[in-house]
């Protein structure tokens, strides 16, 4: 991947839940991309580009949790080691947390109220105008949930956007879910690398 000062590194979700084997929500072989998306950090800054990281940081109780009515086993709860980012991950750039209010944080662009459906930005959008950034590589976990949101949001709000298919592992609740999430985004402009 080619960078430069217009493009950004957006590294979503690689905290312990899902890229450690003791992790509540485990992606299969998610640890397998830390020094794939390092080495891709290190690319990144040597060029200018920007660096960022979207994290799941929910309250102890959501919606969003299936003892609360969810479909999700309790990830992530701000504030401890499942909701770290993963300690071999490089951290150099500004971190946009998701699900602080106990909503739905598939996309790092939004959040979404489980009860009621209303969305509402997070950050992410203007930390990346501000910059003047025009391409977004995507990079993280997991494929078919948070990493397919994201590049899908990004596509509407008219970024360029790069997959790294190296980097990238899938829950496949249903298998083949991570793949069908890959066809879904390259149908939907994004260039998958």
């Amino acid at each position: 991947m080619q960078y430069d000062t217009r493009t950004a590194l957006l590294v979503i979700d690689m905290q312990n839940d899902f890229a450690d084997p003791a992790g509540s929500l485990y992606v299969p072989q998610g640890e397998a991309v830390v020094p794939v998306i390092n080495g891709q950090i290190g690319a990144a800054q040597a060029a200018g580009a920007t660096v960022v990281y979207t994290r799941d940081w929910h309250p102890p109780r959501t919606p969003h949790f299936k003892p609360d009515g969810g479909v999700w086993p309790v990830h992530c709860v701000r504030d401890t080691w499942g909701a770290a980012l993963h300690p071999r991950l490089t951290v150099v750039g500004p971190v946009v947390s998701k699900g602080r209010g106990g909503e739905d944080g598939y996309s790092g662009f939004c959040v979404r109220d489980p009860a009621d459906g209303t969305q509402h930005d997070t950050e992410l959008h203007g930390l990346l105008s501000a910059r003047g950034v025009r391409t977004l590589v995507l990079a993280g976990l997991a494929t078919d949930y948070c990493v397919r949101a994201t590049g899908l949001d990004a596509l509407r709000l008219g970024y360029r956007v790069v997959l790294l298919r190296a980097a990238v592992r899938a829950v496949d609740v249903k298998p083949g879910d991570g793949d069908r999430a890959l066809a879904e985004l390259e149908a939907a402009g994004a260039a998958l690398e």
